[in-house]
């Protein structure tokens, strides 16, 4: 794994991994849970890429990590992992009772 990209432009449906490996059935609910403006997935999408420091010529490869620990599905685990957090989170977060602001309860 390179860079991790979306089907499409538009398409968020699935995770294309590389060139065998494409996810599919992510429900566009998924992208509802957000950290700091972007989704999870797409947190991941961004971080978990192969880069190269143009000064340092050092590369960060985030497959090193899963030939350290012998486990070649960790970053598509990952992301599996992400999808359902995302999904439960927004399932319980719809749950809710509507929250009282402290100007109302005096």
């Amino acid at each position: 794994m390179n860079k991790m990209g979306f089907l499409g432009r538009k398409d968020r449906s699935g995770v294309f991994y590389n060139s065998q490996i494409t996810l599919t059935g992510i429900p566009e609910t998924a992208y509802d849970y957000q950290v700091n403006g972007k989704s999870a997935i797409e947190w991941i999408l961004d971080r978990y890429q192969v880069t190269t420091h143009k000064e340092s010529q050092i590369t960060n490869d985030p497959n090193d990590y899963s030939r350290e620990v012998d486990d070649p599905s960790y970053i598509i685990d990952l992301l599996a992992r992400i999808v359902t957090v995302s999904l439960e989170t927004v399932r319980i977060v719809a749950a809710l009772p509507p929250l009282d602001s402290l100007e109302e309860n005096p």
